[in-house]
């Protein structure tokens, strides 16, 4: 089992910096035991501290590439497609036919640029509406009958003064 040197450490870092590999994927690499690794994480600053800046490279790193990839999707981008036909030459052997390269464009991503923007700009750019359902606070204790036509609201009033004093409403069209 390898001791404790500069070269480990680089050799551990460099692993940590190109891909997000686990403890057990790193241990296995270098030859060293997961045990091996935490009491050298927990016993030694300078190996803490550097495994520490080689996660941050890669996550770093990362979210370069994250954002590399969201802006050519906001933006949409060109490739080309490569169709290869292969048939047998006779001999048993494969053999091209045909290849063909189209140049494609990809338009831009409709959920890309609403990330983009909801994420960027989130005081101008809205994923989601904001309702309010209790009228500034306060709820709402009656029903709310809306008329429009003012044969409606004399037809109501009629009603009220029924309920309220007993005064019988006219009947449209019994005296018609």
């Amino acid at each position: 089992m390898p001791k404790y040197s500069p070269e480990i450490v680089k050799k551990i870092c460099g692993m940590l910096e190109k891909d997000s590999y686990t403890v057990k994927e790193v241990c296995a690499n270098v030859g060293i035991n997961d045990d091996t690794y935490y009491d050298w994480q927990k016993n030694k600053s300078e190996f803490s501290e550097s495994i520490k800046k080689a996660r941050e490279v890669f996550v770093n790193k990362t979210l370069r590439d994250c954002e590399r990839s969201l802006n050519k999707l906001v933006n949409g981008f060109e490739y080309e497609e490569v169709k290869t036909t292969i048939v047998d030459d006779g001999r048993g052997k494969p053999k091209i036919k045909e290849k063909t390269t189209t140049k494609k464009i990809a338009a831009p991503n409709l959920g890309a640029i609403i990330h983009y923007q909801t994420n960027r700009d989130p005081d101008n750019w809205k994923n989601r509406q904001a309702v309010d359902h209790t009228t500034n606070g306060k709820e709402i204790n009656e029903r709310v009958l809306v008329l429009e036509k003012e044969e409606d609201r004399k037809r109501l009033e009629e009603m009220r003064k029924f309920v309220e004093d007993g005064e019988m409403p006219s009947i449209k069209g019994a005296d018609d």
